[in-house]
């Protein structure tokens, strides 16, 4: 069976538990299960860049989505003008003060040669530079931290619409990847690894911790959104005429019953609009992107990356500048990851720091990748959809099964008990029996890549 036959069928079986979950649990539940489905499809597909491309190995995705929900912050929330007339000429003396220290750390290297005085200088400019920094961070970040800190406590953003964040996610992601390939690249593939993943760290926990860039822990809620909010389509005349029409044939016939039925379908429905709003955004980033993905892999640069990919040594034997070919697309899959991170934050409605943890945007979008065929995008789009949905599902239907199969125990047998409290552990559970099922059976993943493309 040839990629297409498999894809079509992988994408109708997705297509048909879509369609059971509508209709058994709810269509607002299916649509959330999409949007999820193709942002995840976003992240995988700047993974598979990388390592079907080139065989970059990234351990770092949770930082590069941390930094994409960052900008989404920043970009969409208002300026805090109290907390900049608190703090803000302190801290920006305090970063003019950091680039003025690394400034003299070049310069200095530059006039000194090798050996001990430059040890010397190099420790004094460190030192002396770090007080001289925290002279003026320290009291601008109390102060703003300070300023109204039940409501806010930090500096707010730019208050320019949430899409534009989607672009700076992406250059926000591209440069932090930027910086750990030029240290990196050109090692061992393992330095790589490490970096990505101490670098994503640091991030995280650079976002957990300065309440005045992203309030830390207290979140950060209420972002501004790109589709109408449900409470205001609930009150539009158009929506609500085209509501009750549908529904004209359901509705009671009498005026108070009618009325209150039809304020619940106006709630369901506004919930399902908004759904499919999001859906219909996520969907043209993730065709565009498939796109231009497509349109690299075929161009001479793409079979550039995968002759490097396949045997480095004889690609820099025929004068190709392999580091900067690796540099240029861990940049491009990271810039995706980003601009994916900044969708999320934008369909939550908030940023959350502490959930960038790495089973969720690590672990779980390489099993996307592994599981769809590293070196196909759409693998990387199948496998996400795949991933996610058995992800959210498997707990509903893990404890639907483990209540089915131990019903004859009883409500009081403390084995029956003990399962249900713990049926959460079938996500991990059903992850990794998909996991040994496409290896044992599939081992390039689903729709592997082709090597004569």
């Amino acid at each position: 069976m040839n990629n297409l036959l498999k894809g079509i069928l992988g994408f109708g079986v997705v297509g048909v538990c879509l369609f059971f979950v509508g209709t058994m649990q709810s269509w607002t539940l299916a649509f959330t299960i999409i949007n999820l489905c193709l942002i995840s499809a976003v992240m995988a597909l700047g993974v598979n860049i990388q390592w079907g491309y080139a065989g970059l190995f990234n351990v770092g995705i949770a930082g590069f989505t941390a930094l994409g929900g960052l900008a989404a912050m920043l970009v969409s929330t208002p300026p805090v003008v109290g907390a900049w007339q608190a703090g803000g000429v302190q801290l920006g003396i305090s970063f003019l003060a950091l680039l003025a220290v690394i400034a003299a750390m070049i310069v200095m290297r530059k006039l000194i040669p090798a050996g001990k005085l430059r040890s010397l200088f190099t420790v004094l400019i460190i030192v002396g530079g770090f007080f001289f920094i925290r002279y003026f961070y320290a009291p601008a970040v109390e102060s703003i931290e300070s300023f109204d800190s039940a409501r806010s406590g930090f500096l707010g953003g730019l208050g320019a619409p949430i899409l534009f964040s989607w672009i700076v996610g992406g250059f926000f992601a591209a440069g932090a990847a930027w910086l750990i390939g030029k240290i990196s690249l050109g090692l061992r593939s393992d330095y790589l690894a490490i970096a990505t993943l101490g670098i994503s760290e640091i991030i995280i926990a650079i976002m957990k911790n300065e309440d005045w860039l992203s309030r830390g822990v207290k979140n950060v809620s209420g972002l501004p959104r790109p589709v109408p909010y449900e409470i205001e389509l609930q009150k539009e005349g158009w929506f609500i005429e085209r509501v009750s029409a549908f529904y004209e044939s359901s509705l009671p016939l009498e005026e108070a019953a009618r009325s209150d039925a039809l304020q619940q379908k106006l709630v369901e429905a506004s919930s399902l609009f908004v759904k499919l709003c999001y859906t219909g955004l996520f969907l043209a980033v993730l065709v565009l992107l498939l796109w231009l993905a497509h349109r690299a892999q075929k161009a001479p640069w793409g079979r550039m990356m995968r002759a490097i990919r396949d045997n480095e040594d004889a690609a820099n034997a025929m004068g190709k500048n392999v580091t900067r070919r690796h540099l240029q697309v861990f940049v491009v899959g990271s810039a995706v990851v980003g601009i994916a991170g900044a969708m999320l934050t934008t369909l939550e409605g908030q940023l959350t720091p502490s959930t960038y943890n790495p089973l969720r945007y690590t672990f779980l979008i390489w099993a996307m990748v592994i599981i769809g065929g590293s070196g196909n995008n759409m693998g990387s789009v199948l496998g996400a959809f795949i991933v996610w949905f058995g992800w959210i599902q498997a707990e509903p239907l893990g404890q639907w099964a483990i209540d089915y199969s131990t019903a004859w125990m009883g409500d009081s047998h403390a084995l029956r008990a003990h399962m249900l409290e713990n049926a959460s552990h079938m996500r991990l559970v059903i992850m990794g029996i998909i996991l040994l099922m496409v290896m044992r059976f599939s081992p390039r993943g689903l729709l592997p890549e082709n090597n004569r493309e």
